[in-house]
């Protein structure tokens, strides 16, 4: 019996083999290094600037994946009667994709938990005030567009911006947090 052959690490098609030019072995193709890129196409974000106004919206990377992150909060919601589980989700997901928008990346969990921990979603007993104006912020929000748009105008920017222990510690003083600042005029109210 013949001993097994064995072939080196690097194949390669020896020269004394008579073979066709076409199943030679060929050198690799070289690319070149890429050089600069540049944001020239008509469609692309030029520099931190974003739509500013009512109803806009805030553009980021990836937004509707803040809809299935708020699916991970549907058994630790304290709602009250007149709520919809529905309608929290969709709002605090609108809320979420912008926090991250401003923040220049796609949404994750503590997005989600930021913003509804400003709305006091999160905890046992919320105040009274606040829980009425949430129930008129969120309703329909999982239905209708322009209620989206105006939940999503109704938190300035800042408080989004503010850090999530932050969040959840001033749900004392929830007025403050959804105070818009002297150049933002406040949302039309939807009925």
């Amino acid at each position: 019996m013949a001993p097994p052959v064995r072939y080196p690490d690097a194949v390669a098609q020896p020269t004394f083999v008579p073979i066709t030019e076409a199943d030679q072995v060929r050198t690799a193709r070289r690319l070149e290094v890429p050089g600069h890129w540049f944001a020239d196409r008509p469609a692309d974000l030029r520099g931190p600037a974003r739509p500013s106004g009512m109803r806009h919206g805030t553009p980021g990377p990836d937004q509707g994946f803040a809809l299935r992150l708020a699916r991970r909060f549907e058994d630790r919601l304290r709602l009250v009667e007149g709520e919809d589980e529905e309608d929290v989700l969709h709002g605090a997901a609108v809320l979420a994709a912008k926090r991250a928008g401003l923040l220049g990346r796609a949404p994750c969990i503590y997005d989600l938990e930021a913003v509804l921990s400003v709305f006091g979603f999160l905890v046992e007993a919320p105040p009274g005030e606040l829980v009425d104006e949430r129930r008129r912020l969120f309703a329909s929000a999982s239905r209708e567009y322009v209620v989206q748009r105006t939940l999503a105008d109704a938190v300035p920017d800042a408080t989004l911006l503010l850090p999530d222990a932050e969040l959840g510690a001033r749900l004392g003083e929830w007025r403050s947090l959804l105070q818009r600042s002297g150049g933002d005029a406040e949302p039309p109210a939807i009925s």
